[in-house]
C-alpha cells in the first residue's frame, strides 16, 4: 500500500509524523509518500535508518491550519501539504491518506478532490471508541450536521462493512442512538430513519439511549454529525475529568498515596484502554480512497498504528466492499 502522509498536520508535526510513519515500515508491504516542506522532512528523516526506496517527498510549502475555513483553505492553499497528498490520492499515486491536521479540511479536501464512492450519499466519520465491554463505532462524528433519514442506513451499512473487514466481527450489531428505546420516539430524523434500517442489510437492534453507549454492548451507533460529535467530546471530556478526580483524589493523602501505588497496575490498564493512540485514527468512510483522520495531538505511536489501520483497510479491500454494500442496500430499499 503507498500511503500519502500530511506530513504538517497537528500538532507534533513534522517529529512525531515521521518518527511514527518511519516505525510503521516495519511492514514491508507499505510505501509512505511525505507531503510538506521538504527540507524539515529531511531533517527528521536524517534521524533514523529505514529503507529510502519506499520513501519520498512531495514539497508543499503551504500549512492549512484549524482556524481556517476548510472549504476556503481546500480552495486557496493548493500548495498545502494537505492538498498535495489528496491530490496524490486523487490521481491513484496513493492509496490513501492519513493527517493530524485539520479535520474539516481533510473532510471537506477528501470529499471534493478525492470523491465519494458510487451511490454514496454522504461520507461520514466513524472512529472506534472504547467501552466497558467490547470498543464500538459511532458513525457520523461531524462530517454531516444535518442529515437525511436515508443517510443513516448508509452510514450504518459502511461502518458494517468496516466492523466486518477490520475489526473482525461478524455480523454486527447496528443501533440508532435516540432518546428513549421505543420506536416512535425521536426527532423527525430518527423516526424516519428507523423503518429505513430496520429494512437495510444490517444487523438493526433498534433505538440505544445514549446512557447504554459506554458500555459497548451495540457494535455500531449511527446518529448525525451533531449528536455524533457531541457524545465524542462528551465521552472525552468524562473522561479525562474522571481521571483528573481520581489523581486528586489519590494524593489528597499519605493513604490514598499508598493505595494509589498498590492499585497503579489497574489504572495502566484502565488508561491504555481508553488510549486513542492504540486505535491511530478514525476512518472517513465513503470516499473512493482511504481517509484516516489522526487525532491533532498524536504522537509517534499514535501515527504508527495510523498507518497499521490504514493499511488494513487496504488489505481488506474495505472501498470495494462498501461499494458492494451500496448496490445491495439500494436494491433492498
Amino acid at each position: 500500500m503507498i500511503i500519502a502522509v500530511d506530513a504538517m498536520g497537528g500538532d507534533n508535526a513534522p517529529s512525531a509524523v515521521v518518527e511514527g510513519c518511519i516505525q510503521a515500515l516495519e511492514d514491508d508491504s507499505i510505501k509512505l509518500i511525505f507531503c510538506g516542506k521538504e527540507k524539515l522532512i529531511n531533517e527528521e528523516l536524517s534521524k533514523y535508518k529505514y529503507d529510502s526506496s519506499r520513501v519520498s517527498i512531495v514539497n508543499a510549502e503551504d500549512i492549512i491550519t484549524n482556524n481556517e475555513h476548510p472549504a476556503m483553505a481546500i480552495k486557496k492553499k493548493k500548495d498545502s501539504s494537505l492538498v498535495k497528498a489528496l491530490n496524490l490520492v486523487k490521481d491513484g499515486s496513493a492509496d490513501g491518506i492519513i493527517s493530524a491536521g485539520s479535520t474539516g479540511a481533510l473532510l471537506t479536501g477528501a470529499t471534493v478532490i478525492i470523491g465519494r464512492i458510487k451511490g454514496v450519499k454522504r461520507p461520514a466519520l466513524a472512529p472506534i471508541m472504547p467501552g466497558k465491554n467490547n470498543s464500538f463505532m459511532v458513525i457520523d462524528v461531524g462530517a454531516n450536521v444535518d442529515c437525511k433519514p436515508e443517510y443513516l442506513p448508509q452510514f450504518a451499512l459502511m461502518g458494517k462493512v468496516y466492523f466486518e473487514a477490520v475489526m473482525k466481527i461478524n455480523n454486527p450489531t447496528v443501533g440508532l442512538v435516540n432518546i428513549g428505546s421505543e420506536e416512535e420516539k425521536g426527532n423527525e430524523l430518527t423516526k424516519g430513519a428507523f423503518p429505513l434500517l430496520k429494512e437495510a442489510p444490517i444487523n438493526f437492534v433498534g433505538n440505544v439511549e445514549p446512557r447504554e453507549i459506554p458500555y459497548g454492548d451495540v457494535n455500531i451507533l449511527v446518529c448525525d454529525g451533531f449528536v455524533g460529535n457531541t457524545i465524542l467530546k462528551t465521552y472525552e471530556g468524562v473522561a479525562s475529568s474522571i481521571l483528573g478526580v481520581l489523581k486528586e483524589e489519590i494524593m489528597s493523602s499519605t493513604r490514598t498515596k499508598i493505595g494509589g501505588i498498590l492499585l497503579k497496575p489497574v489504572f495502566k490498564i484502565f488508561k491504555q484502554k481508553f488510549d486513542y493512540k492504540e486505535v491511530g485514527g478514525s476512518a472517513f468512510l465513503g470516499t473512493n480512497g482511504i481517509c484516516i483522520k489522526a487525532h491533532g495531538s498524536s504522537d509517534a505511536r499514535a501515527f504508527k498504528n495510523a498507518v497499521r489501520q490504514a493499511n488494513l483497510v487496504y488489505e481488506n479491500k474495505v472501498i470495494d466492499k462498501i461499494t458492494e454494500g451500496i448496490l445491495e442496500i439500494e436494491h433492498s430499499m
